[in-house]
């Protein structure tokens, strides 16, 4: 809905009913959980009382997370040091660590002396992260969380001073246009003495607070990759229970960041998935069709023959490292785990980071309030982080993104030099140049990729992986995926750049077909849309905004 709409709808239907709470946490991933958990903890510990609440924008905990997913156990060991007991769903510890060099038809498999630390996953454990955050919700509302799911956080609340006052709900049961149907339900404000946003990668409210607060000033652009995966079921004789393997290589060229992860999880169950750079300059290039292609390779094939693919899905990462991170606080709240970039590149890895962060942030947040503040700075936060084991993980990793965008080989040879020879902490630090959208290249400069059409067998099209992934959005209801200018889709995006949207999106959301008068026109199937975030980072104009659907919509995964 436009500002006017919701501004209308507010002078008809409004004010808005608010709740007040002592801390308001958007989002229930790891990193919201992990700081609401703490919270009450610490208030257990104190003998206080702290009122928190979580709003989560799927339809359950868990509906939204999309991860690998090699668990560090790191955090969730400060956290719980009796996860064990607790039944946390950490069933799978890694047995074995491959790291393989593809050519279209040979895997070289990197020795075991070689691989770098980043690489080494003994004492991890191969998870479901959305299953990890069930978990996580449980033992939250046990201490007195407040949790909703279904309920996405849509706007974000100042007070006089810009401070931030907390965040409103989104309106339900309004029609495409922005009108309130028979079932319309005003949103709800909750308001907080500190509100946390943990939103995940480019989180939409984060943006905004990003742009409002300046937090991004003399830091690198943000720098992102689109992870691709699948949850198949596979022959019990090729199960090997803790297996990990890492490709790089082949499908992509040489000069295009990717590669592959494949899980082997319990119960006869793989994740693969692929991970592009969202960086890459060819307007041709489709990460999803690159994902199917790697499936084909006969050292890859070979896990999938008589397998049943059961779940499909897709989320943006944030890779930018340490040199991306934003300010992490400002007045009235902080940004956490992926929502600021906190996510390790070369390990793949960021749910112990996320984890980390939410908790130092309560802790922050906690002594704050102890000392009856509100709405002020938490700049004990950035610097705890500055103190802690994360900080020094992602100062030894920090090059490792800028390398491997060199290209594949100088990327693996300086990136091999600089964790296995200076062991993270070379005398120098790389910088990302630009944000991803600006690397497009006309596509006149570049060369069309020919993708094999999908057997049903290994590989699959975009509309049969959106029905796995249980999405499902209200017809009638505003379009979540937002155009500043309508024109700007053909008159650049196609005109330039051969309609790049149609390919980089995994669920076929965009499309550009023929008006009736022959003309093209862009159209956006939203009800596809599986909230990776990838339009909203890669469109080389930035005119595709990505705003909160209603609330419960979205791609609903079970065991992802």
């Amino acid at each position: 809905m436009t500002q006017s709409q919701t501004q209308s709808i507010l002078e008809q239907y409004g004010p808005r009913e608010a709740m007040e709470y002592d801390v308001v946490i958007v989002g229930g991933g790891p990193a919201g959980l992990s700081a609401a958990i703490r919270l009450k903890q610490l208030a257990a510990d104190k003998g206080n009382e702290v009122s928190v609440c979580v709003l989560e924008k799927g339809g359950e905990l868990g509906a939204h997370i999309l991860s690998g997913a090699v668990m560090d156990p790191i955090a969730i060991n400060e956290l719980f040091p009796d996860w064990k007991e607790r039944g946390a769903p950490l069933n799978t510890p890694v047995s074995e660590d491959r790291l393989l060099f593809l050519t279209e038809s040979r895997a070289l498999k990197t020795p075991a002396w070689m691989l770098p630390g980043c690489f080494r996953n003994h004492g991890n454990y191969i998870v479901s992260l959305a299953n990890v955050v069930r978990w996580l919700g449980v033992q939250a509302e046990a201490l007195g969380v407040e949790v909703f799911p279904g309920f996405p956080a849509a706007e974000i609340l100042y007070n006089d001073d810009d401070s931030v006052k907390g965040v409103a709900t989104g309106n339900m049961g309004v029609d495409r246009h922005g009108n309130p149907t028979d079932a319309f339900q005003l949103g709800m404000e909750l308001h907080a003495k500190y509100t946390l946003f943990a939103e995940g990668a480019r989180g939409h409210l984060g943006k905004q607070l990003i742009a409002k607060f300046n937090l991004d000033k003399d830091k690198d652009p943000q720098t992102y990759g689109i992870g691709i995966k699948e949850l198949w079921e596979i022959d019990p004789k090729l199960h090997q229970p803790g297996l990990v393997i890492h490709t790089a290589g082949w499908p992509l060229d040489t000069r295009t960041y990717g590669g592959s992860f494949l899980y082997h999880l319990e119960n006869n169950q793989v994740a693969v998935g692929y991970v592009v750079g969202l960086a890459y300059e060819n307007p041709y290039l489709s990460p999803y069709e690159e994902f199917q292609r790697y499936k084909t390779h006969p050292e890859i094939r070979k896990f999938f023959e008589g397998g049943k693919r059961i779940s499909y899905g897709a989320r943006a990462i944030t890779a930018g490292g340490l040199q991306s991170l934003p300010k992490l606080a400002f007045p009235g709240g902080a940004l956490l785990g992926c929502d600021a970039g906190f996510l390790n590149a070369s390990r793949i890895k960021g749910s112990h980071a996320a984890m980390k962060t939410g908790m130092l942030a309560a802790e922050a947040a906690f002594a704050a309030l102890g000392a009856d503040r509100r709405y002020d700075v938490l700049t004990e936060y950035a610097a705890a982080f500055e103190k802690s084991w994360l900080h020094e993980e992602l100062h030894k990793a920090r090059n490792f993104k800028p390398w491997m965008n060199k290209g594949l080989y100088t990327g693996t040879l300086m990136v091999g030099i600089d964790q296995i020879v200076f062991r993270g902490k070379a005398p120098w630090t790389l910088h990302h140049a630009h944000a991803d959208h600006e690397c497009l290249k006309p596509a006149a400069e570049c060369t069309p990729i020919a993708y094999p059409k999908p057997d049903g067998k290994i590989t699959f099209d975009r509309l049969s992986s959106v029905f796995i992934s249980n999405t499902n959005h209200a017809e009638d209801q505003p379009v979540h995926l937002t155009l500043k200018d309508p024109t700007i889709p053909v008159r650049i995006n196609l005109d330039i750049y051969a309609g790049p949207e149609a390919r980089y999106c995994p669920a076929g959301v965009y499309e550009f077909v023929k008006a009736d008068d022959g003309a093209e026109r862009l159209q956006i199937n939203a009800q596809n849309c599986v909230h990776c975030k990838t339009c909203d980072i890669k469109d080389p104009t930035q005119n595709i905004v990505w705003v909160a659907p209603e609330g419960g919509g979205g791609p609903n995964y079970p065991n992802m």
